[in-house]
């Protein structure tokens, strides 16, 4: 498998622009999948300018439903109503696309079910769902552990009432690769222990190659910290690529460890 990153909050060249989202292209085998999109258009620019064509992707794979991972679904729509040939799957929680809100700003999906019906093939699931033989979709995420995944975040809209939002549908996928496996997040509002327990259960494999993606930690208390520095240290993992929402400091922390890597727009890297 080969993963590129397309979208994220840093990047080191003038050739590729970052934004404050979160975007990546996999490849396995002949299986093509983009895995959120980002808030804007930049995914589709930098895609271009890696010679990433995302035409014919055969899925499109939500983490969560917040705008800076879904919104660049409204960019990838016309590729897809002109090319009527091609119908990727769309595949996501259930509950991504539930209306939320923080301060009276609108954080989720600004675009309906049915306009996205007309150029993908909606596939909504909170259970486990292979992609490829060694790429699987995680599903809800247990919320085992009790220093993460348990906060909320804004509001969630349902029927004029208003209800804390704890993200149920915050989801990542795991490649299993010789060596172990891949976990790709988005945002890990469930947290990254949870979900890397989830794919550990689900694959049957307790060997952690690399994980890549956001970690959530976002001036966490130091209870959370340090109980994800121990879990990700024991986990004993080849190679930590924390990038999106995990802030200076706990980098700094994780480095401890000795086995992060640095992540920007435009990271490739291929897994066995």
């Amino acid at each position: 498998m080969q993963i590129t990153v397309l979208v994220d909050n840093t990047t080191n060249t003038q050739y590729l622009k970052a934004e404050a989202g979160y975007s990546v292209y996999l490849v396995d085998g002949k299986t093509k999948i983009l895995f959120d999109t980002g808030e804007t258009s930049l995914f589709l620019e930098n895609a271009q300018r890696l010679g990433i064509n995302l035409g014919d992707l055969d899925y499109i794979v939500l983490s969560h439903g917040h705008h800076d991972h879904s919104r660049g679904l409204n960019y990838l729509l016309p590729l897809y109503t002109e090319n009527k040939e091609t119908r990727p799957v769309l595949l996501c929680h259930p509950q991504a696309f539930i209306r939320r809100i923080k301060n009276d700003q609108e954080l989720g999906i600004d675009l309906t079910e049915d306009s996205l019906n007309a150029s993908f093939t909606i596939k909504k699931s909170s259970e486990p769902f292979w992609i490829t033989e060694r790429i699987v979709f995680l599903g809800e995420i247990k919320r085992k552990f009790s220093f993460e995944g348990l906060n909320s975040l804004g509001q969630i809209v349902k029927d004029k009432t208003f209800e804390p939002d704890h993200l149920p549908d915050d989801t990542a996928i795991a490649y299993k690769s010789a060596q172990g496996l891949v976990i790709i997040t988005g945002c890990s509002h469930s947290g990254i222990c949870n979900i890397i327990e989830q794919a550990k259960e689900i694959c049957q494999e307790k060997r952690i190659l690399a994980v890549i993606g956001g970690l959530h930690l976002l001036k966490p208390s130091a209870e959370q910290l340090n109980n994800t520095y121990k879990y990700l240290r024991k986990s004993n993992i080849d190679k930590l690529y924390a990038c999106h929402c995990t802030d200076l400091s706990s980098r700094i922390a994780l480095a401890q460890i000795g086995n992060l890597q640095e992540v920007c727009v435009g990271l490739t890297r291929t897994f066995p």
